[in-house]
C-alpha cells in the first residue's frame, strides 16, 4: 500500500525553527513533483512550497527567504526546513505527490494527513 506520510510538526515561539519531513512509501518506481500546503483554521488551503524530481523549486511569497524545500529521490523523501517562524504560519501542512507509478500502477494527486505547525507569539 502507498502512503504519503509527514512528521515533524510541533510548537515553537516566534523566530524559532522546524523541519518537516514526508516520506513517500510502498513500492514505488518514481515519483513527480513533490510538495507542502498549509491550512489555517478558517481559511482556504494554500501552497507553500514544491520540488520538481529534478530539484526545480517553487515558493510562495509569504515564505521565501524562511523556508526551504528540499528533496532526496533515493529516499523518497522531502523536507521543509521553516526558518524565522512568524505566528501567521501556524496551520496543518500537508505533503502531496502530483503522481508516482507504483507495482499496482499510476496514483494522482497522493495526500498526507497533515502535520500541525503552531507558532506562539
Amino acid at each position: 500500500q502507498v502512503r504519503v506520510v509527514e512528521s515533524g510538526g510541533g510548537s515553537v515561539q516566534a523566530g524559532g525553527s522546524l523541519r518537516l519531513s514526508c516520506v513517500a512509501s510502498g513500492i514505488i518506481f518514481t515519483i513527480g513533483d513533490m510538495g507542502w500546503y498549509r491550512q489555517a483554521p478558517g481559511k482556504q488551503r494554500e501552497l507553500v512550497a514544491t520540488i520538481s524530481s529534478g530539484g526545480d523549486t517553487n515558493y510562495a511569497d509569504s515564505v521565501k527567504g524562511r523556508f526551504s524545500i528540499s528533496r532526496d529521490n533515493g529516499k523518497k523523501t522531502i523536507w521543509l526546513q521553516m526558518n524565522s517562524l512568524k505566528p501567521e504560519d501556524t496551520a496543518v501542512y500537508y505533503c502531496t505527490v502530483d503522481r508516482m507509478t507504483t507495482n499496482r500502477g499510476p496514483l494522482y494527486d497522493q495526500w498526507g494527513q497533515g502535520a500541525q505547525v503552531t507558532v506562539s507569539s
